[in-house]
């Protein structure tokens, strides 16, 4: 891998820098963007044309102290079943924009906690949802599930509405871990969830885990990461932790002399990929591993491979609509986010208005910079051929901003008349080398660390 003295010099084990699952990135989004847009942007979806839709479920039993996302505690469903009422009128909304025809290519239900509804409500949501659109031919249709949430009635319930793909988040099997960052949850309990998913048919399985956690250290990782081979998922997510105590409140209850330094998580990753690559999984990107069979692995040898806000994906819309409190849309004339708490998001549905709160609306600058960012975290490379065509961008003015990129690194990169590469021992490096292709100013914004 790449040479640590090297990234220390550069200074690049203290950067903080986006995920880049979108760009720009959210804390650049502002007003201007509000639901007469949203719904002019929805009326302009081609007819019998594909969209993907996510749903934002934000009520967990418990909060775990780790996670940045936004969600809210609740002891009892009354408020879950409030919720679902408004994702069924917002769906209702929907279907009056949709135009002719569209179809879904992807549903995926995150959150928080969407396992946390009754069997009956899954089974209304996902009637609203069909009534809304039909599911395209080889769908995918996915769901976020907590084992310590989930039962035989829950997931049959998720079968029958056709759930093809089911996510379980297990972060790490250490009891000493899980205890500091508020994530009870025994290998036991998590293999006993994937028996009842897999005996419910359900033809794929996703799993998350996370390195750079207090307390952890190679040991630690390698008994979870074998532990979760045991199950043999499907495709599984390699996500850093993001400790941001400064957005996320919940995570100054983590200690932060607990965690392990840059070079200690750069370490730990290293000695997890080495694994699940011993194991026969295709490295996807810079923090995915899937089988060979999966979609992620056949859509990057195929060339097809983007990013959204769920990470690495093989979908080819180029439509997202998020629904619920705080979800993003993503169109081809920018993005579109909804009030971020439950309460104004749905006063607005109630009101009969989609809860469209800011936005981006993108520039031409905009759509060859994300492109050129997506190419960078999906196939360590640019191709200057296909940017050449798709945007216009003179061949001169290319390369200078790959020779710019590039002497940001010592040259580390290889930029010739065809494009950019990142050879595989800088690929640690790859949301840096994005960043240098970023217009905006980070400055403020608050990312994770790099590393």
């Amino acid at each position: 891998m790449v040479d640590r003295t090297q990234l220390a010099r550069l200074g690049l084990f203290d950067a903080k820098v986006p995920r880049y699952t979108s760009y720009p990135t959210a804390p650049h989004f502002a007003g201007g963007v509000g639901p007469d847009t949203f719904t002019n942007w929805i009326e302009s979806v081609p007819e019998y044309g594909e969209v993907s839709l996510y749903l934002h479920v934000p009520f967990c039993r418990r909060l775990c102290w780790f996670c940045a996302c936004r969600t809210q505690g609740t002891s009892t469903l009354s408020p879950v079943e409030a919720y679902v009422g408004t994702l069924i009128d917002e769906l209702k909304m929907l279907r009056k924009h949709l135009p002719r025809g569209v179809k879904l290519s992807r549903l995926h239900w995150g959150g928080g906690t969407p396992t946390l509804l009754s069997p009956d409500m899954m089974t209304r949501l996902i009637a609203a949802i069909r009534e809304t659109a039909d599911f395209a031919d080889n769908a995918e249709f996915s769901v976020e599930i907590d084992p310590n949430e989930i039962d035989e009635d829950r997931l049959k319930a998720l079968a029958a509405g056709g759930m093809n793909r089911a996510s379980i988040g297990v972060q790490d099997f250490d009891e000493q871990i899980q205890e500091t960052i508020g994530r009870p949850q025994g290998f036991e309990l998590t293999k006993q969830a994937v028996e009842m998913i897999r005996a419910t048919g359900v033809a794929s399985l996703n799993a998350d885990i996370l390195f750079g956690l207090p307390h952890q250290t190679k040991a630690k990782i390698t008994e979870t990461v074998q532990k979760l081979l045991s199950f043999s998922p499907d495709r599984v997510a390699l996500y850093g932790y993001a400790h941001v105590p400064w957005m996320a409140k919940r995570q100054q209850l983590i200690p932060s002399d607990a965690l392990p330094t840059p070079d200690e998580r750069l370490a730990l990753f290293e000695t997890a990929r080495r694994l699940f690559m011993w194991d026969s999984y295709q490295e996807i990107g810079i923090d995915h591993f899937a089988t060979k069979s999966d979609g992620l692995a056949i859509a990057q040898k195929t060339g097809r491979l983007r990013r959204n806000f769920q990470g690495y994906t093989d979908d080819t819309a180029d439509v997202l609509i998020g629904l619920g409190a705080s979800s993003i849309s993503k169109f081809p004339q920018g993005f579109a986010q909804n009030a971020p708490s439950t309460s104004a998001h749905t006063g607005k549905i109630r009101e009969g208005s989609f809860s469209t709160s800011r936005g981006h609306a993108f520039s031409e600058e905009d759509k060859l910079r994300a492109r050129l960012i997506e190419a960078i975290m999906c196939d360590f490379a640019i191709d200057a051929q296909e940017i050449t065509r798709d945007f216009g961008t003179p061949q001169g003015e290319l390369m200078d901003m790959f020779r710019a990129a590039n002497a940001q690194f010592e040259n580390i990169l290889r930029v010739d008349e065809t494009g950019l590469f990142i050879p595989k021992e800088a690929r640690p490096l790859t949301r840096l080398i994005a960043r240098s292709f970023d217009a905006y100013d980070l400055s403020k914004a608050g990312h994770s660390s790099a590393i």
